[in-house]
Parts: structure tokens; sequence; C-alpha cells
């Protein structure tokens, strides 16, 4: 279970629902852990209404954090992107135009400002324009399901971890009645959320359900940092950084992503992503690989959210999507209010699950 099951769990349990967590693993230690974990919208503009959702899920992030404290999950610290090549510099800047009409707060800057201002140890050249979204961020995202898993279960909700759901059954009305789990017990529901992440097409199968997903892996490397040198997440040439903690630094690329399929190690692809940082941040050079894991991002086949009732399923519920990170609160708060209530909110109306006809 990641975060966006965890809002969703807690958003019907703060409102008195009963809500019952089952997780195949432990929660949070999934694609919430080896995610970018930025939450943004500045890279979400391939249609209008996907870049309001996940505005929309910014203001929830803050919301979210006024209601259960920021502690040690939420890192409101902006954003850095430059490129360095002319084409990709030019989408760069386009982009960044386009969201500015979008009323996006951006801020230019020169590499020498962001040296003087924002981040003294890049390597980055004083006159290369960079970008800087001050109002995005980045979730420590295990943390953040602890927390509203932790609240839920203390407001009564259950948790099962280290169980998988093997079968849903139906009543004669079709409609949800029961979920059969790997321990061999029955637990008697009204609705099922299917919050599966990459696993998210075999639940939907097990109610008779076709949810078309893509296979997009994703390769993130740890390191372990004497000291963190950087932040706020960045997006530089050939690769992404960003803190992780006090003692650790995140590192992705979609360069390296396109090597996983080649049959490099994991462990290869580590090193590559590290020496692309050290490239960056020169004093990255100085710290230790701490783990690599290659997952598979929970996309569904057109790339865009599904999430929402399935009418031809009374009670079944789906809340699949990439950009959990960014998501995830506003994914929770409305398909917690549309369980309650029916009540099906404007924004979701791109998202919803029957246009993936079952």
């Amino acid at each position: 279970m990641g975060v966006v099951g965890a809002s969703v769990g807690w958003n019907l349990a703060r409102h008195g629902a009963e809500v019952v967590f089952i997780d195949a693993g432990q929660p949070g230690e999934g694609v919430t852990n080896w995610s970018f974990s930025w939450v943004n919208a500045s890279n979400k503009t391939a249609r209008r209404s996907y870049f309001d959702l996940n505005v929309a899920g910014m203001a929830a992030h803050c919301e979210l954090a006024r209601t259960i404290g920021p502690d040690s999950w939420w890192y409101p610290s902006g954003h850095l992107r430059w490129a360095d090549d002319p084409a990709a510099e030019a989408k760069v800047l386009e982009t960044a135009q386009l969201v500015a009409d979008w009323n996006y707060r951006v801020e230019m800057c020169t590499g020498a400002e962001v040296r003087s201002r924002l981040e003294p140890a890049l390597s980055v050249s004083d006159d290369v324009p960079v970008v800087f979204y001050p109002d995005e961020a980045w979730v420590h995202g295990r943390h953040l399901v602890s927390r509203l898993v932790g609240q839920a279960v203390a407001s009564g909700a259950e948790l099962r971890s280290d169980i998988a759901v093997c079968g849903v059954g139906t009543g004669a009305d079709g409609s949800i009645r029961t979920v059969a789990l790997s321990d061999g017990s029955l637990v008697d529901v009204d609705a099922v959320v299917n919050a599966a992440g990459p696993g998210a097409s075999h639940v939907a199968g097990l109610v008779a359900r076709r949810l078309p997903m893509r296979r997009e892996p994703g390769v993130v490397t740890r390191l372990d940092c004497a000291q963190v040198p950087v932040h706020r997440p960045m997006h530089a040439p050939h690769i992404e950084i960003r803190p992780d903690g006090d003692a650790s630094v995140v590192l992705h690329s979609r360069e390296t992503d396109a090597l996983i399929d080649t049959g490099e190690h994991p462990d290869h692809l580590g090193r590559l992503l590290h020496e692309s940082a050290r490239h960056v941040v020169p004093e990255l050079g100085n710290s230790r690989i701490a783990q690599t894991r290659i997952v598979d991002r929970p996309i569904p086949a057109d790339g865009f959210p599904s999430v929402g009732a399935v009418p031809s399923v009374p009670g079944y519920y789906e809340a699949v999507s990439h950009s959990g990170i960014t998501l995830g609160p506003v994914i929770g708060r409305l398909l917690a209010s549309e369980i309650l209530s029916g009540t099906r909110d404007e924004l979701l109306a791109d998202f919803r699950p029957e246009r993936f006809p079952s």
C-alpha cells in the first residue's frame, strides 16, 4: 500500500467509515518508497485537466501538512530544472512559459544566481538559464504513509500487512460483498478500493474488470551522505537529484531507465546514476551507494489516472495513478467523498475508470 491507498483510507476513517487496509507487503515500502517523490504540476502539461488536478494535488499537500503536521515527510523547498543542449533548453523554457501563462509560479535564474542563492554545491555554468518552481516540493513517502495509516488505525481502522487479496466476492445483485485473503480469512465489505499500484490490473481482474496498464519500470538509487549537499529536488542534464532526509540523496534518470531491459544489473545502473550525479554535484563523489531498486510504475495504459467507481461492479472503486505522490492527498479526499456521498467531483471527470471498457 502506497500513498494513494493510505490517503483514501485515512480520509474514509476520519469521516467515520470502517476501514481495513490490506497490504501484500508493508505500508509505504513499495513504489512509494522508490519514487522520485516530487510534488509538482510543471511536468504534467499533456492535458490542461491533468495539470489542474496536479495543482489541486499540491494544494491538498499543503492542507494535509496543516492537518497532520509536516514533521519528517513534507519538504516545500521548490524545484530546479535546466538543460545542456539547445533543443532540450528550448523545451524547458517553453514549458516554463506555458505554465506561467496558466498562473503557475515560475522564476527564471542564471546558473550563477542559483549557486549564490539556492544551491552553492552545484556545478553549473554561470550563464545557463535555470527555471525555479518555488511552490513545488518533495515528500518522504514512507513517512507520510506511516503517519496516515497510523492515524487511521488510531481512529479504528484495521491494518493487515503481508497478506494478499486472492478473491473478491459479489452478491446476487453483482455488488461487492467479501474479500478473500491469502491467509484463508474472509472480510465482509460494502466497498473495495483498488489502490494496488503496479498490481492494480490483477486486482481488477478479480472482479472481471479489464484495467490496461503500461509496463514502465524505473530505477532509483539512494546514496548515503555524511552531509547532504543539496536542498531541493532538481532536474539537471541527464540526472534527477533530491535530498532524502539528513543523510541520504535519491537519484533517478529516464536515460538510465532505458537501459533496464538491456539486461544491465541494477548495481551497474546505480553506478551510472552516481557518476552522472557527481558531474552536477561534485561532493556526491564522496558518497556511497546504499541501495538501488527497480520498480514498475503504476501507469494506466493512456498515461492518466483511473479514479472512481466502476458502474458495472457496484462497490468497486479504482485509485490507480502515476504521480501518486503528487496526487495521493487530492485523490484520497475526492474518492472518499465519492464513496461516502456518491458525489462525483468535476476535477476527476477526465480520469474516470469507465473510459476503459470492462
